[in-house]
């Protein structure tokens, strides 16, 4: 069993270090849908859906700060298969005093630490980035 969540987030991360300017990454739903939050909070950009039906792939562009420096220096899986995480409203933390963030899944969709609190709900913790 693939954790597709680890594998987008590692894959965007070692592409970020080694300089890359895109990395081409699988389609699904869950996967999209963290792309679109991981594009709204500036960490990539340029979101380009490729193929049909079973051979779908998105190309991610990345984003540099002062044209060098990576965006992305580092993720944490937080949420396994073999143990899930689950943090009510009232439990969310800031990561790393707000340089980072953490992306939860809820029942209004996939939300960054800021929108579940603005939100008041909790619920499974995917990763952290920073």
């Amino acid at each position: 069993m693939r954790d597709l969540i680890a594998d987008l987030i590692i894959k965007i991360k070692n592409a970020n270090m080694a300089g890359h300017e895109t990395v081409t990454l699988p389609y699904s739903k869950i996967g999209s849908a963290v792309l679109e939050v991981l594009e709204k909070e500036g960490y990539v950009q340029g979101l380009n859906k490729k193929g049909k039906k079973i051979t779908k792939s998105i190309e991610v562009g990345l984003v540099y700060e002062d044209g060098k420096k990576p965006r992305i220096t580092g993720v944490e899986r937080v949420s396994k298969f073999s143990k899930r995480v689950y943090q009510k409203a009232k439990e969310i933390r800031s990561v790393r005093s707000n340089f980072g963030m953490l992306v939860l899944t809820t029942p209004k969709g996939i939300l960054t630490d800021k929108e579940a609190r603005k939100e008041k709900v909790g619920g499974e913790a995917l990763f952290k980035i920073w």
